[in-house]
């Protein structure tokens, strides 16, 4: 894929998993460029901003607190949403880096380490959590943000409009999620289950770790995507309930 909007190859070693952003087992951090990338071409199908995103296979965070740390000020509020309740803990203190109270905290916490541990590297995150609330106050201040347990096969209309779904299928893919299909492709059917509770505009920019991502029969995509061992689709929600 040629990047369209992320050409340059910029440093994002602050968002990395396990600098600031927490990890979780079983929820690797997702390329922070091609979050980037993905965001601005889906955004790119939308009215301007300020737009509503939900990442609903959420894990724990990163991919909605990198995009919400990249693009803050063209966001007014983000949703994360998933199954399991540990990684949601996690999404929880993620997203809270959204917020200059979250950020001073996670400095305050990994200064405190530093100097019990005696670990320069813990200073140097400190450090970075500093940087990062100096961006988010530039870019806007705190995101107004949500995080709570839902299921991609049987969604919860949001409590407010959601203009852009942004997502990483969950490694190994979505069949052990509650109400997926026994059998056949769980994307196509948790596409139709999103797209159903998000307004018709809406754009869907879902990737997997796969050659292609499968659609709902006789859904076309707005456009798709392929970097290294993921592919990626955008398709309007209008679309994808037909």
């Amino acid at each position: 894929m040629a990047y369209r909007y992320a050409t340059e190859r910029r440093d994002h070693s602050d968002l990395a998993c396990g600098n600031v952003l927490r990890s979780a087992p079983g929820h690797p951090g997702f390329p922070v460029r091609l979050a980037d990338e993905l965001f601005q071409r889906a955004a790119a199908h939308l009215p301007a901003a300020p737009l509503a995103l939900w990442d609903p296979c959420c894990g724990s965070g990163h991919l909605a607190a990198s995009v919400g740390t990249l693009h803050r000020y063209r966001l007014s509020w983000l949703l994360a949403t998933d199954t399991e309740p540990a990684a949601l803990s996690i999404a929880e203190r993620n997203l809270a880096l959204l917020t200059g109270r979250g950020l001073a905290e996670r400095e305050r916490v990994l200064r405190a380490e530093a100097a019990e541990l005696r670990k320069p590297t813990l200073l140097d995150r400190a450090d970075t959590a500093a940087r990062l609330a100096g961006r988010l106050s530039e870019r806007g201040g705190d995101l107004d943000h949500r995080v709570g347990a839902g299921d991609v096969f049987d969604p919860t209309e949001p409590e407010r409009p959601v203009d852009l779904v942004l997502t990483d299928v969950p490694y190994g893919g979505l069949t052990s999620f509650t109400g997926a299909p026994p059998d056949g492709e769980p994307v196509p059917a948790m596409l139709r289950a999103l797209a159903a509770v998000l307004p018709e505009r809406a754009v869907l920019a879902v990737t997997a770790r796969t050659r292609k991502v499968a659609l709902p029969e006789g859904v076309r995509a707005l456009e798709r995507l392929r970097v290294g061992n993921r592919a990626a689709v955008l398709v309007r929600a209008g679309d994808a309930r037909r």
